[in-house]
């Protein structure tokens, strides 16, 4: 499964870890993913769905459907 915010489609990035010595290796940051059920009152059942910690954070700010729209999210799956 794809490491990928499903609101805001935030992915892994990758950088260098850089020593003391200055040597140079790849490295991968992870975007930090959850899985959370959402309750969608309109459709009567709950979605579950892996987003980040930002996506929660509009979710509980704005609302489930609110936060759909403004992410361009046109109906989650189950």
């Amino acid at each position: 499964m794809a490491k990928t915010c499903v609101l805001t489609g935030k992915k892994p990035m990758y950088g260098n870890r850089v020593s003391h010595a200055m040597n140079k290796t790849r490295r991968r940051q992870e975007p930090n993913l959850q899985w959370k059920r959402i309750w969608l009152p309109d459709e009567g059942r709950f979605v579950r769905i892996r987003i980040s910690a930002a996506a929660m954070r509009m979710l509980s700010k704005r609302g489930p459907r609110a936060a759909f729209k403004a992410y361009g999210v046109r109906k989650p799956r189950r």
